[in-house]
């Protein structure tokens, strides 16, 4: 196991990680803090230390999303356009952390989604429950990069608010890449000519 003493940032495990989008590695971290053990997952591909700044993608897990699909929100989708576009560049990182619900919790989100259905939007429904509109820390991410030795970034977000989150941890932002997917066209896109190229490809054989 390797850590940084600094921060309680432990590296738990890496493996090799084959997805439909191309080959990653795989890692799994925790931080301890004294509020108890923060986790996250990190998948990298290509040199993640070369000198350009690296495309990065910092996500919330949304299981509704993620896992369920649902059209509460694009999550997925996002998710998705962002594991094709650090394929496409052949060189990034996403962090895949516990914020649910930005950062209420899978059980808060549902009863937030149960206010919705009777007309609040989402920072309503996160107030009338006792929470701010967005709970979300990102010192995690912040040390997962120290921890790769990465100091500049292309941020793959919507959100300019995270740019200053990162930049207070030591972060520069280099460029924020826009992350807006309609639906999952991008990502098919990009898998349909992948599979395109590798039929080529085993036609010589």
């Amino acid at each position: 196991m390797a850590a940084n003493p600094a921060s309680m940032l432990q590296k738990i495990a890496e493996a090799d990680f084959p997805t439909r989008f191309g080959r990653f590695r795989i890692y799994g971290f925790d931080c301890r803090n004294g509020a108890g053990t923060d986790e996250a997952v990190v998948l990298t591909m290509g040199d993640v230390k070369a000198k350009d700044p690296l495309l990065v993608r910092i996500h919330s897990e949304c299981l509704t999303g993620d896992v369920f699909h649902s059209l509460r929100c694009d999550c997925r989708a996002q998710l998705e356009l962002s594991l094709a576009m650090i394929a496409d560049e052949g060189r990034g990182m996403i962090i895949y952390e516990h914020q649910e619900g930005r950062g209420i919790g899978l059980l808060n989100k549902l009863r937030a989604y149960e206010l919705q259905d009777g007309g609040a939007d989402t920072i309503e429904a996160n107030e009338r429950l006792g929470f701010e509109a967005d709970l979300r820390d990102y010192e995690l991410p912040s040390q997962v990069l120290h921890y790769f030795g990465i100091g500049r970034v292309r941020l793959l977000s919507n959100n300019p608010e995270k740019i200053q989150a990162l930049e207070n941890h030591g972060i520069e932002v280099a460029e924020r890449v826009a992350c807006q997917p309609q639906t999952t066209e991008t990502a098919e896109r990009y898998l349909r000519t992948k599979k395109e190229r590798m039929g080529h490809f085993l036609e010589g054989f």
